[in-house]
């Protein structure tokens, strides 16, 4: 199996010949609600998009998950699997195959990828967008961009080997939090004890422009993770992949 990050929360997981597209933000610049002078994520230059998609993933609605640019630039055609308010965005793009993942629900993909929805990201009052679970040739993936595990499914998990999750907090002065990172992945290592922690919601080659860019705060991060998990005697390894730098896992871990 092989993962490859594209910055923020964009991943390619590779299992067999299927080629999955997880949160895509790949081209033109990350604006939130249509305010660019507000807040503006920009990418020094665009990702190709990968060829041979196979499948799409989101796990949430939200701009930086589905990305509209990104997602009009793709083949209608290929298979979304998506949160409720994720399939919205797609099904309003004229996406052609789109299967909504409510909690609690599981997808199987051509018979090689498993997914699993659990309650991810609390998005307003009423609203928990999705993290999942998924299992592909003998790896089971823990992913949630936001950190915000569920403690009474997560802590049922067993047999996780590598959790993509946010390491840092990030937040907005005045706002409050956007992500909750440090302490999520506290949590996971804790809860899971999986073999590998990759972060995600991490900003690699993305600069942040806008009215609320200079308040933007950040705490913890890869590092600090790392240090914490050591004093409690647990063996997760600590790995931040470089942005388009594929990482070969097997069930021994990372091997490349």
């Amino acid at each position: 199996m092989r993962l490859t990050w594209f910055d923020a929360n964009a991943w390619l997981l590779e299992a067999g010949e299927r080629r999955i597209l997880i949160d895509p933000w790949l081209v033109g610049d990350l604006v939130f609600n249509q305010m660019p002078w507000l807040i503006r994520g920009v990418r020094p230059q665009p990702v190709p998009i990968p060829a041979s998609i196979d499948l799409i993933l989101l796990s949430q609605g939200l701009e930086d998950h589905a990305h509209p640019e990104t997602l009009k630039q793709l083949d209608r055609s290929i298979p979304v699997v998506a949160s409720p308010k994720g399939a919205e965005v797609v099904q309003g793009m004229g996406y052609e195959s789109v299967t909504t993942l409510s909690h609690g629900e599981t997808y199987s993909f051509q018979d090689m990828l498993q997914i699993r929805a659990l309650p991810g990201a609390p998005i307003g009052p009423f609203l928990k967008e999705n993290a999942y679970v998924l299992t592909a040739e003998g790896l089971k993936i823990y992913y949630e961009p936001h950190g915000y595990p569920a403690a009474e499914k997560v802590q049922d998990l067993t047999g996780v080997n590598v959790a993509i999750t946010p390491m840092l907090d990030i937040s907005i002065l005045g706002v409050g939090s956007i992500i909750r990172g440090r302490e999520g992945a506290r949590e996971l290592a804790k809860w899971l004890k999986p073999q590998i922690m990759l972060p995600t919601a991490e900003g690699g080659h993305v600069t942040y422009k806008g009215m609320l860019a200079p308040t933007l705060r950040k705490a913890g991060g890869a590092d600090e993770l790392r240090s914490h998990l050591q004093s409690l005697g647990l063996k997760t390894e600590v790995r931040p992949p470089r942005p388009q730098e594929p990482v070969e896992l097997s069930s021994r871990g990372v091997i490349g």
